[in-house]
């Protein structure tokens, strides 16, 4: 590519995104090629036009080894809208390269909770320099919120909020505005306060530009509104912020006093990720980021497989139990496999369903038992579908009613017995305080495993199909 089309795609940027607003392969390409051969000034200029979230994107989509020399072209684009939208992988060695003074200066543009994301993943020593490089209104603040415990409201929230005095009017709240200059950048609600700092209610700017100046704010504030606990886990605040449609919420310490902001923009980033934390946990994969070093990986995965290796054996052990069975008739090892098989995606099924329920607290213990009634209903009918469908087939197939009988009948209780499992382990583990979504699907199955080989064998057994 030429010098001349390098700077007509970089005139325009958004020709670069494909459909899903990724870069473009040869766009990505284009400035790893002009990095090479030296020439910064083209890559730059490339890569100039983009927004924040494209340059990390670009950063991510580059190969690790590349990714050195296209940071040094791009040195003065990087600051902490870029890093703030980094994965958090490809991020960690980017800040790992940089000198306290320089990571302070970038923590220093972004927003509390963003900074905090950087510095809480660094070494005690090296967040210690970090924080002594900080100006000290910063450094009180990412100090304040490191004290909270992880993936809490305290780490999520922002302290850049606007707060006025019940007794002011709506003249003087826009005179501040107007007159403050260390205001937050984003801002869509106005916090009005008592005089020991306690949230009594909000205004929106929206309210404020069509009211007249000598209205009093405590008259136009809306009293009602959504308090966050500033202890409060990540995955409720999210929920919260859906259940009530909140733009932002106060954030409030033990004593009711305002001391944060948490914003939309930093619960939809919540959800994303709570979302895809679940489903990754559901799967044993770990936390399934493509930019996790492989050993990492490998440490997060092998556990699973492990676990999943002794419910194995507990099947096979079943098996052995049946082996003269078995050999009598050869055609239930082929049948035996799909008995489990349709039962452990039974199970996976209810499973999900009961997992997403507890998540978005659907589930509680007011509607427990109406949720397992409804279980037992759809694995009925279900088990009642399958079992026909598969009871005349194998019949059919090896011309033997009794053999199509027992797997049907198998079929229709391992289906059962999984809608069983599928909403009773994510329960149980539920009210034990361990997380539903990391370890049901062991449990599920090992039971519809089990279950299985044991239902159709032993219904195999005694009703003299292999006499």
């Amino acid at each position: 590519m030429s010098e001349t089309e390098l700077f007509d795609a970089a005139s325009a940027p958004e020709s670069e995104l494909d459909e899903d607003d990724r870069l473009k392969p040869a766009f990505v390409s284009a400035v790893l090629e002009a990095v090479d051969a030296g020439d910064f000034e083209a890559a730059h200029a490339l890569v100039e036009p983009l927004h924040p979230a494209d340059i990390a994107d670009l950063v991510e989509l580059s190969p690790s080894e590349d990714r050195p020399a296209l940071v040094s072209a791009i040195a003065d684009l990087i600051d902490g809208d870029v890093l703030a939208e980094m994965n958090d992988y490809v991020r960690e060695v980017l800040v790992d390269a940089l000198t306290a003074a320089q990571v302070a200066d970038l923590a220093s543009e972004m927003d509390t909770d963003d900074a905090v994301a950087i510095i809480e993943d660094m070494e005690p020593e090296d967040q210690r320099e970090v924080l002594k490089a900080l100006d000290p209104d910063d450094r009180a603040a990412i100090e304040e919120a490191l004290s909270y415990p992880e993936e809490t409201a305290g780490r999520l929230m922002q302290r850049g909020l606007i707060a006025v005095p019940e007794h002011w009017s709506v003249g003087d709240v826009l005179d501040f505005l107007r007159g403050e200059e260390e205001l937050p950048t984003d801002f869509w609600e106005i916090f009005v306060v008592d005089p020991a700092h306690k949230p009594v209610g909000t205004c929106a700017l929206s309210w404020i530009l069509r009211t007249p100046r000598v209205v009093r704010i405590a008259d136009v504030m809306k009293r009602e509104q959504t308090l966050i606990p500033v202890d409060m886990d990540q995955e409720e605040v999210a929920l919260r912020f859906q259940k009530y449609a909140l733009i932002s919420a106060a954030v409030v310490d033990p004593n009711g006093r305002l001391v944060g902001v948490i914003t939309v923009d930093d619960v939809v980033h919540i959800i994303s990720e709570e979302a895809g934390e679940d489903i990754l946990r559901l799967s044993g994969a770990g936390e399934g980021d493509i930019n996790e070093p492989v050993l990492a990986s490998y440490k997060g995965r092998v556990r699973w497989l492990i676990a999943n290796l002794g419910t194995a054996l507990i099947a096979a052990t079943i098996i052995t139990l049946f082996e003269g069975t078995i050999s009598k008739m050869v055609a239930l090892a082929a049948l035996m496999p799909i008995v489990a098989g349709v039962g452990g995606n039974a199970g996976t099924q209810t499973m999900a369903v009961t997992v997403r329920a507890l998540a978005m607290n659907q589930l509680t213990q007011s509607n427990t038992w109406r949720a397992i009634q409804r279980e037992i209903s759809i694995a009925l009918l279900n088990g009642l579908t399958v079992a026909l469908v598969i009871g005349a087939a194998v019949g059919l197939f090896y011309g033997h009613p009794m053999l199509g009988a027992v797997i049907a009948a198998a079929m229709m209780a391992n289906i059962v017995i999984a809608g069983l499992a599928g909403v009773i382990v994510p329960l149980t583990l539920d009210r034990f305080r361990a997380d539903p979504a990391v370890a049901s699907s062991v449990f599920v199955t090992m039971t519809t495993d089990s279950m299985g080989f044991f239902v159709f064998l032993g219904l195999a057994t005694i009703s003299g199909l292999v006499g």
